[in-house]
């Protein structure tokens, strides 16, 4: 295991050992809904189907808090039982997009204090490429007695960001055409938070759909000015996709803050600032660039 991935074959040696292991399938996608008909078709054995909408965000409001707010700390340790996570077991979790929602799941366990938590490398595509078996239908674990805590990754609010624009490096999950402004599907403005520069979620995977290498890895972000010395802050659309720079980033050897109410939170703010077009952008009013 390198920091924060299993692959496939380290993943079904784990599952030999006999070793307690939840495996949490989140297929998701942006405008999707057929996540749970692909978990039912064929999943990996054992695996436990987990919604993103619904078990890894709370209800969005306004726009206040953007598109998938935080979950509950309470919800969230009630979902966490009822997936069967017990006190010291292993969780991986996995999706068919590279760990690019998946990556959700990873980052709310760790944030509620779980240590052992992995996302497999390529998810359900690699595991099938590797010949391993899938299964059909639902499994319902019996329920767990995990106990879990909160805040133990670094988060950014919206009143935060200005000060690592200024001081650190701020990063866009999201596509590049999203954080160029030349479309935006979902939320009220097009374009990104002045002074961030795109790192897209994508760039993380090889063609194959697996994590860059640590080093690979590192190069990319510090071309980009990453700096282990400086904050970072990490932001997509809604706080999903985010999540998987914050993992590529520990891969990398960097720790990251996710920003969670992320665009959706921000575009819908009165009088945030905005830029479009592939350079950072100032700031308003400060002349520093990011």
């Amino acid at each position: 295991m390198s920091g924060p991935v299993i692959d496939a074959a380290q993943l079904q040696e784990l599952l030999a050992s006999g070793q307690p292991v939840v495996l949490l399938d989140v297929r998701w996608a942006l405008g999707s809904t057929d996540g749970h008909r692909q978990y039912q078709r064929g999943h990996i054995p054992g695996a436990v189907y987990v919604d993103l909408e619904t078990e890894l965000a709370a209800p969005a409001g306004k726009g206040s808090e953007g598109r998938h707010p935080l979950p509950d700390p309470q919800d969230f340790a009630a979902a966490a039982r009822r997936w069967g996570i017990n006190s010291g077991d292993t969780v991986v979790a996995y999706d068919a997009v590279g760990g690019t929602s998946a990556a959700r799941a990873w980052w709310l366990l760790r944030h509620a204090g779980l240590d052992s938590v992995y996302l497999l490398d390529g998810g359900v595509v690699a595991w099938h490429r590797e010949g391993l078996a899938l299964e059909g239908g639902v499994v319902e674990p019996p329920p767990g007695n995990v106990e879990l805590s909160w805040g133990k990754m670094p988060v950014l609010q919206m009143w935060d960001v200005p000060a690592v624009v200024a001081g650190g490096k701020l990063l866009d999950a999201r596509a590049k055409e999203r954080y160029r402004g030349d479309r935006e599907p979902v939320d009220p403005l097009a374009g990104h938070i002045p002074g961030a520069v795109s790192a897209p979620a994508a760039d993380n995977l090889t063609a194959e759909g697996t994590f860059r290498s640590p080093e690979e890895l590192r190069a990319s972000f510090e071309a980009l000015g990453v700096r282990a010395d400086l904050p970072i802050g990490v932001y997509c659309g809604s706080g999903v996709t985010a999540a998987h720079d914050v993992a590529a980033l520990e891969r990398a050897g960097y720790r990251a803050a996710l920003y969670p109410g992320s665009w959706s939170q921000w575009s819908a703010t009165k009088g945030s600032p905005v830029a479009v077009g592939q350079k950072p952008g100032e700031w308003p009013g400060t002349g520093q660039r990011g």
